[in-house]
């Protein structure tokens, strides 16, 4: 496998470099008949798309999605839909004078040493532009989940030292970071924006929620849903941590603070009341035993500094002759805002994927 597949049933590929004509995804799996439009897929590009702010890089790029196949009339066809997103505004040129050179952070000597070869506009498939295929599939996923009552919320908890200190769900789409703290927002800007004028960046932290999961998701063992929600939050650029629930904070208790303890929930709906078995307490973050147990699932992810920074640094080129290196161009001083639909995304696709795995657990789904 060459990795650049992910998923089992539900499964994505996606393909193009930062600086090459175009990127996006083939998604093969999803059945046919979901009601998806253009509109939709574009709306989640366009919470990821550069350019929106000054507390993002200046790239100006429309990231505007073609449907190439699988989608007509509407609806999903049960065949592979391929997506693309043509690059508009790369600039390859202003990588020319440091081609050559390894660039502090980035994957410029591990592509050299595992292919002997890489490509030196940006990041190639290094850079977080090949996100942009997974957040277009992620808009399908998110389609797919919807119909059995699942929504994936995501919000910036972190900037730099700066910490939320509440969650109002409201505020997220209202303000230039994600951020779900009204509070907090002018110190967060602060920081990112200190960073920005020092020639250097800030890293942060992403939170998501998915909702309304059915218990049962999850396979034994090697494919808990757990793990393969790490696997796809850690393929994500930059990202260098990650926790379900309460993560590393549960490592310092006792099993009986940890615990989440069962008991018989009612549910009140339109349809009347409905009880169903959960737990007092999330604790696990919707997961135990790599299997959603119907709460729900609560995760995070911390992502590094921009790597890409200004500010001189030493490295070394190709021959391993001591340099200095400047890295000028367009980036974002902070990646934490637009990697909140990278991460609902994956959940999503995740989510999607275990989904109708599912469906062939019991004999009497078939």
């Amino acid at each position: 496998m060459s990795g650049n597949t992910f998923g089992k049933l539900f499964q994505i590929t996606t393909f193009g470099e930062s600086h090459g004509d175009g990127v996006g995804v083939v998604i093969d799996g999803c059945p046919a008949g979901l009601e998806i439009t253009r509109e939709e897929i574009q709306k989640e590009l366009d919470r990821r798309r550069p350019g929106t702010s000054h507390l993002t890089t200046p790239r100006q790029e429309k990231d505007q999605v073609e449907i190439l196949s699988g989608i007509f009339e509407g609806k999903t066809m049960g065949t592979p839909i391929a997506l693309l997103i043509r690059n508009q505004d790369q600039i390859p040129a202003v990588y020319e004078p440091i081609k050559d050179l390894y660039r502090p952070g980035h994957a410029d000597a591990t592509y050299d040493a595992k292919y002997g070869m890489r490509d030196w506009r940006g990041g190639g498939r290094a850079s977080a532009r090949e996100t942009i295929g997974r957040v277009a599939a992620g808009a399908i996923a998110k389609k797919l989940l919807a119909h059995s009552g699942v929504q994936i919320t995501g919000y910036v908890t972190q900037i730099g030292t700066v910490k939320i200190t509440r969650v109002d769900e409201s505020t997220i789409t209202t303000n230039l970071l994600n951020c779900p703290d009204a509070t907090v927002l002018d110190a967060m800007i602060q920081e990112i924006e200190t960073a920005r004028k020092d020639l250097d960046s800030v890293g942060g932290i992403v939170e998501i929620i998915a909702r309304g999961v059915p218990a049962g998701l999850g396979e034994p063992v090697f494919d808990k849903l757990s793990a393969d929600l790490a696997h796809g939050i850690m393929s994500i650029p930059a990202v260098k941590g990650f926790e379900i629930g309460d993560g590393f904070a549960s490592s310092s208790r006792h099993g009986s603070e940890n615990n989440d303890e069962w008991t018989l929930k009612t549910l009140h709906g339109n349809n009347g009341n409905n009880t169903h078995i959960g737990t007092t307490t999330n604790h696990a973050g919707g997961i135990i035993g790599g299997i959603s147990n119907g709460e729900d699932i609560i995760l995070r992810f911390a992502l590094k500094p921009t790597s890409s920074i200004a500010k001189k640094q030493q490295t070394v080129d190709r021959n391993g002759t001591s340099a200095e290196i400047e890295v000028h161009g367009r980036h974002d001083p902070c990646v934490a805002p637009r990697a909140v639909p990278i991460g609902e995304a994956m959940v999503a696709l995740v989510l999607a994927d275990h989904y109708l795995r599912n469906k062939i657990s019991r004999i009497e789904n078939i």
